[in-house]
């Protein structure tokens, strides 16, 4: 950048307001200063303020303290590397109330990991989908999930892909996707997610023996129709999260619940949605009891995509505007389809909180809908006296938005993402999920798992990330800066506060498989972990994370692997 100089004389003071708003930008948006920025008030019935819940914490930041070294580049075999295998999707590996180990949740079970001291052991597992499904998914062997993990995808197709995915996991393997998307931790170390219609809670047989096994705490089977009575044909589980006085928030596609957390349905308060809205991402909770959820239309033809934040009152699902809530639709891409990865035709985002403590502006940010997707800011509270609608916008509610365009020129017909957007201090980051050439083949193949296990290696693959930061001064996005060369397939992206770095897993010809750092002042590349063409490199719609001591916690396609840093 590039400035002209003066020979103007100036006062000091006549700079002060710059110099205030250049402060103030520093200290919330760029700086990896870990006490500079605000942070989302933890939540005691959690087992942890991090990695207890999907999205990392309350907010749906997926920032971490945690990172890899900078001005690295390495090469990592990861068919070497410690693994707990489960899947095929295994979104996040959970806190436990014992730092010395996780709980992992796979799309088909659940396990217990050992890592004090580096290690990175299984100690206990159960097979949660052969449960709940009587056996019509039944168990998958490790060694099935090896096989696929130290396996290359360069060379495939369609056809190819989904007989070797049959084999190794069964001919009904695409509908195991769904399962264990969301889940959290307690702080009685109890695991809640779902498999199928039944949402469980897990526990430890013995927790002074975690060998012991785990064992089901509390289980709600065929929970849609107990908790909404008859409910409407496709409706499905998706969400959860925890009030802050200790109670389940469940979402499913058509409304959201509150239950006890001992999951007896005669505790639950449901809040049904219109039949033309529908659900397929998860909440954000404020420490006020703000449930923060977006609906997109239920069909190609019909539907409305909307911005809600409903308040949990301790008794009630409230929807009221003196009780602090609020909706405000906001853009999809009706009639047109995403053509892959991207689910639904409304936001891929689970809302993301943004502004906590002192902070001038308390927002709730997602990416929309449409076909080349904005960044959007909703006033979370109160919208500023004196605040006036800002042109293209749905109402007042809306605080700002930004056309992402990740720095391509001209703009493809599709930028969309199926990630939350990445939220520290007032830096956002995002991520494109859409191909710009798309492979005729692999277009309404309506099979995730096959989707994402082709896309990069055998398919063309997305690239695309940009960075923009609020200025809560002037209510407006800037971009920070934007890149169109770097690849971010299916995985959710995160924020490292100890490398002051965007994290995200893509797919290029040249490297395979890897895990790219990009600064996040200037989007430089600060940060490379190779992984060559081998499936275990593959993220498949999880979420990458970090231990205390800067290890990668890589959630694969066939499991969590611990990759450190050291000799």
């Amino acid at each position: 950048m590039h400035f002209a100089t003066t020979r103007v004389k100036l006062k000091l003071t006549d700079f002060m307001p710059v110099l205030l708003l250049l402060l103030f930008v520093v200290a919330g948006c760029s700086s990896s200063d870990p006490g500079s920025v605000s942070k989302p008030k933890p939540n005691p019935y959690l087992a942890s303020p991090l990695y207890a819940i999907t999205h990392f914490d309350p907010s749906q930041s997926d920032s971490t303290p945690y990172g890899p070294p900078r001005n690295s580049i390495v090469t990592v075999d990861l068919s070497t590397k410690p693994v707990v295998y489960g899947g095929p999707i295994n979104i996040i590996t959970a806190a436990s109330t014992n730092a010395d180990y996780m709980w992992h949740v796979g799309s088909d079970r659940v396990s217990y990991i050992h890592k004090a001291n580096g290690q990175w052991t299984t100690v206990t597992s159960f097979q949660a989908l052969d449960h709940q499904s009587g056996g019509l998914y039944p168990a998958i062997p490790d060694a099935n999930f090896r096989t696929f993990g130290i396996a290359p995808a360069v060379g495939m197709d369609v056809t190819s892909m989904d007989a070797y995915l049959k084999t190794l996991f069964g001919a009904n393997y695409k509908e195991r996707y769904g399962n264990a998307i969301y889940v959290l931790v307690d702080n009685n170390n109890v695991l809640y997610t779902n498999y199928g219609t039944t949402l469980y809670g897990f526990t430890l047989t013995n927790p002074a023996d975690p060998s012991a096994g785990i064992s089901i705490r509390y289980e709600l089977s065929d929970i849609i129709n107990k908790i909404q009575g008859a409910s409407p044909p496709g409706a499905r589980l998706f969400g959860l999260s925890m009030t802050y006085d200790g109670h389940l928030i469940v979402t499913f596609s058509n409304g959201v619940a509150v239950i006890d957390r001992d999951l007896n349905p005669a505790s639950a308060i449901f809040y049904p949605f219109p039949a033309t809205e529908y659900v397929s991402n998860s909440i954000a909770v404020d420490e006020n009891n703000g449930i923060y959820i977006a609906t997109g239309p239920v069909s190609s033809t019909v539907g409305s995509s909307i911005m809600r934040k409903l308040v949990w009152t301790g008794t009630a699902i409230s929807d009221k505007e003196s009780d602090g809530a609020w909706s405000c639709p906001y853009d999809n891409s009706l009639p047109d389809t995403p053509p892959i990865i991207k689910v639904g035709w409304g936001t891929g985002s689970t809302p993301t909180l943004m502004g906590f403590g002192n902070d001038p502006d308390k927002l709730v940010v997602i990416t929309d809908g449409a076909k080349q997707m904005k960044l959007v800011a909703f006033w979370r509270d109160a919208i500023p006296d004196g605040f006036v609608q800002k042109p293209g916008t749905a109402s007042r509610r809306v605080a700002g938005q930004i056309q992402v365009t990740c720095g391509f020129s001209p703009v493809p017909e599709w930028v969309q993402t199926e990630q939350s957007v990445v939220v520290y201090g007032y830096g956002a980051f995002v991520v494109n999920n859409i191909p710009q050439v798309i492979d005729p083949a692999i277009v309404g193949v309506q099979n995730k798992i096959l989707e994402c296990s082709l896309m990069g290696p055998a398919y063309p693959t997305s690239f695309g990330a940009q960075r923009f930061a609020w200025n809560p001064y002037s209510h407006e996005w800037s971009s920070v800066w934007a890149r169109s060369d770097v690849s971010s397939t299916s995985m959710v992206p995160v924020y490292s506060e100890s490398g002051n770095m965007a994290l995200i897993n893509g797919y290029t010809s040249g490297d395979g498989w890897q895990v790219l750092g990009m600064d996040w002042n200037s989007g430089s590349t600060v940060h490379q972990m190779k992984f060559g063409d081998i499936n275990f490199g593959n993220g498949a719609y999880a979420i990458l994370q970090y231990l205390e001591n800067g290890d990668l916690l890589f959630n694969s396609f066939s499991g969590p692997l611990r990759v450190g840093y050291g000799p």
